[in-house]
């Protein structure tokens, strides 16, 4: 198990939650695309919503969706020259 696995599986055992429903790949990437478009403070923003959001019901691949949407609108642009 890498690193950043074993402590999202602690973390999750800590908080008494099942982690990782959104994929740890697509959740980095939101988090890398927020930043890039909008910065740090709201890539740990983006996070934390996601979370509320899963946790309220929404479909964990939705809400990434759903934020991925608002960060390129918000952006102006369909990529990134640095991908």
């Amino acid at each position: 198990m890498d690193r950043l696995s074993d402590w999202t599986a602690s973390a999750g055992a800590k908080l008494g939650v099942q982690a990782g429903q959104a994929g740890t790949e697509e959740i980095l990437e939101l988090a890398m695309q927020v930043q890039r478009a909008e910065g740090k403070p709201a890539a740990v923003m983006a996070a934390y919503l996601l979370g509320v959001a899963v946790g309220r019901g929404v479909e964990p691949r939705e809400a990434v969706a759903l934020l991925a949407d608002l960060t390129r609108q918000r952006s102006g642009t369909t990529c990134d020259w640095r991908d």
